[in-house]
């Protein structure tokens, strides 16, 4: 499928600057100068509306820009030959979308919308070339493919040594850190997703989600009503993953 059938997308473009936007700490211009932000705002001329279900990208799609998500949220995945979908990663306000297209020019995976969102395009080319002039910036997206290889690991170790209830507890830490980082509360929060994509990210069926959902309430460690999710015991929390490393073979 070519990208322009993939395209209707009800996008909408509106203005852009980094230097007035609310996440600029959290995104790729994080510990650049005033000027220096100012230049890399040149690149970024507008910002795109995303609806709710609508791909950013798809796989196949040539790399043009890489994508800084400044409200809403968006699940990355890739698709099986014979139509199944592996959930790769969820991605929220201040994070950065389309790094996986930068080896071979084009994205390796589809980027959708889980809700209603706002993404800030960054021509790569443009961005390249403003990195060379600019070493902080080439620092900022060198760190950002790092963090890219240390998810890899990080989920590579979930998968290999942690059980369902362990990899559930650990994606609800994982996103009550982010959640905190970007000042909303890190035991109140709402899961954007729905629990199948959940299942795929970690690698479990859903009835192991449901279940893994009961023997965390049932311990006491957190209550998850529909969507919305209430951390009750945080340590508890991190004990339970913790104890996976403890027993995880040298």
């Amino acid at each position: 499928m070519s990208p322009s059938e993939v395209r209707p997308l009800h996008i909408h473009y509106l203005k852009a600057a980094c230097s007035n936007c609310s996440v600029l700490e959290l995104c790729l211009p994080i510990g650049l100068t005033g000027q220096e932000v100012e230049r890399l705002d040149t690149l970024i001329v507008q910002r795109v509306k995303v609806k709710k279900g609508a791909a950013l990208y798809r796989t196949g799609d040539p790399l043009r820009s890489l994508y800084a998500v400044r409200t809403g949220s968006f699940k990355t995945s890739v698709v099986s030959l014979d139509g199944r979908e592996q959930v790769t990663g969820f991605q929220m306000l201040g994070e950065m979308l389309g790094l996986d297209a930068i080896s071979a020019e084009q994205h390796a995976c589809n980027a959708l919308a889980l809700e209603d969102s706002e993404v800030c395009p960054i021509h790569f080319a443009q961005l390249e070339k403003l990195a060379h002039e600019l070493p902080s910036l080439q620092h900022n997206l060198n760190k950002l493919l790092s963090r890219e290889i240390v998810r890899d690991h990080s989920m590579l170790m979930m998968m290999g040594n942690m059980n369902s209830d362990e990899r559930l507890a650990a994606f609800l830490l994982n996103l009550s850190q982010r959640f905190s980082i970007r000042g909303y509360s890190s035991r109140e929060f709402v899961l954007k997703m729905r629990r199948e994509e959940i299942g795929s990210y970690l690698g479990l069926r859903l009835e192991t989600i449901c279940r893994g959902i009961a023997h965390l309430r049932d311990q006491a460690l957190v209550e998850i009503a529909g969507r919305n999710v209430k951390v009750l015991d945080m340590d508890g929390l991190r004990q339970l993953v913790a104890g996976c490393h403890r027993d995880a073979p040298l």
